[in-house]
């Protein structure tokens, strides 16, 4: 995944463990590799924008 996203494996675990955030490029990517709804990318930024608060 970190290659199809174009970051390196050390970004790639860091965003998946939730250490760090995804720039807006690499998200948008990861949203189109995972076919993500609508959805489920408003739990994703409700959930980090409560973590961050």
């Amino acid at each position: 995944m970190a290659k199809k996203l174009n970051i390196s494996l050390r970004q790639y675990v860091r965003i998946d463990k939730e250490e760090d955030l995804p720039r807006r490029d690499v998200l948008k990517n990861l949203i189109d590799e995972l076919g993500l709804t609508n959805e489920e990318i408003g739990e994703y930024i409700r959930k980090i924008t409560q973590d961050i608060a």
